[in-house]
């Protein structure tokens, strides 16, 4: 009975000598991460802290992207570009879970846009973004805006004459004309070749600011040819206000290449040779097209066509060999960017901008985001158009 009792004695000791190691054992590991039990205790309590903070942030930022309207302007739904760009943008702002309120203005009558964004003005939008028909037709409306502390974005044609544009998002439209000037330069070899090489001038509305960098930027590049004698244009046609087409318009451009080939004579064989067509965009190239298919021209002696937008049925000409080239400029892209803006003023910080410098629409400069554009030709039509999803190979049959 007593070696039991010492057997027991011991054996307790030893427990005890146990638990205190285990306890010490706890210790010093909590001690070599750097905690205490209470620490880390404390450390999970903020944790789930800091979790829930971010998920309030996060729900606040969500209620707050619900709440906000977006006030989208475009000037026609005459054009596919402009149909596409309001899509594009629709769907990437309710993507981005915006409300929108997409108007497109008439036929490019301005008057209607006009009324357009006074209603959106009056329903509350937190946000316009504007592709105005006449650059300079906006100040009154825009005062109302900016009186009401509405941000103004101008989408892809720069508003003129008012101090209520906060940004503008474009594509480098300097850079789009000095493509145009260059594709002609290399196609017809002007820097080998002696000429003359006969060319008209086609760029679109005088309204609309951005012809200043289409028709500059080309003539950029054409205007020392035009003084060398290398390039000739026998209409003597060449000023910005003589070549402008009044709302980009087809028909008119159409109908102002016929009665250049009627004056000029310009003729496939036989008459005055054509060698290039310098057009800012397609709808202008394609009246242009239009006129000269109707005069006999053919793939095989079409001159040199510029374009701009790669729209379906310049695609479709380029592909026919009546069409050379088009500037593609891809909406998805821009209209990605102007919701970076708007996210960018939701949440208080400054948009994307990469131009400081260029863009004074007479009031000072305006912040831009600028796009680059691609230029496009039956030669890499697949990759640009089939192959980034813009358009499917059926859409081009």
């Amino acid at each position: 009975m007593k070696k039991t009792q010492k057997r027991m004695r011991k054996l307790t000791g030893l427990s005890r000598v146990l638990a205190f190691m285990f306890v010490a054992s706890m210790l010093i590991s909590a001690a070599a991460c750097g905690t205490t039990p209470a620490a880390t205790a404390t450390s999970t309590t903020t944790q789930a802290a800091a979790t829930t903070q971010e998920a309030t942030t996060a729900a606040q930022a969500d209620s707050e992207v619900q709440s906000f309207k977006i006030g989208i302007s475009m000037p026609t739904q005459s054009l596919q570009r402009w149909n596409q760009d309001g899509d594009n943008m629709r769907k990437a702002f309710e993507a981005a879970g915006y409300s929108v309120d997409l108007q497109y203005g008439g036929d490019n009558e301005v008057p209607v846009q006009i009324s357009q964004i006074e209603n959106m003005i009056a329903s509350g939008v937190n946000v316009l973004v504007i592709a105005a028909i006449e650059g300079d037709s906006m100040t009154e409306v825009l005062a109302t805006a900016k009186s009401k502390g509405i941000p103004v974005i101008a989408y892809d044609r720069l508003i003129m004459g008012t101090d209520a544009v906060t940004y503008y998002a474009t594509f480098d439209n300097w850079r789009v004309g000095t493509m145009q000037g260059e594709y002609v330069r290399d196609q017809l070899k002007l820097d080998s070749e002696s000429g003359p090489f006969n060319i008209e001038f086609f760029t679109g509305d005088p309204g609309d600011n951005n012809i200043n960098f289409f028709f500059d930027g080309a003539m950029s590049i054409l205007q020392p040819y035009l003084d060398s004698g290398v390039l000739v244009t026998p209409s003597g046609q060449t000023e910005k206000s003589v070549v402008a087409t009044l709302g980009w318009s087809t028909e008119n451009a159409q109908t102002r290449m016929e009665n250049l080939i009627s004056t000029n004579g310009y003729r496939p064989s036989g008459g005055t040779p054509l060698h290039a067509v310098m057009c800012s965009n397609d709808s202008t190239a394609q009246g242009v097209t239009n006129a000269l298919v109707n005069a006999d021209f053919t793939k095989e002696n079409f001159p040199v066509v510029t374009g701009q937008d790669c729209d379906i049925v310049s695609v479709k000409n380029m592909l026919a060999g009546v069409q050379s080239m088009s500037v593609f400029k891809d909406t998805r892209t821009l209209a990605n960017a102007v919701v970076d803006m708007v996210n960018a003023i939701v949440a208080g910080n400054e948009p994307p901008i990469n131009d400081r410098e260029t863009y004074d629409n007479g009031t000072g400069i305006i912040p831009t985001f600028l796009c680059e554009p691609v230029a496009g030709s039956a030669e890499n039509y697949k990759e640009l158009l089939i192959d980034s999803g813009y358009y499917t190979e059926d859409q081009l049959q």
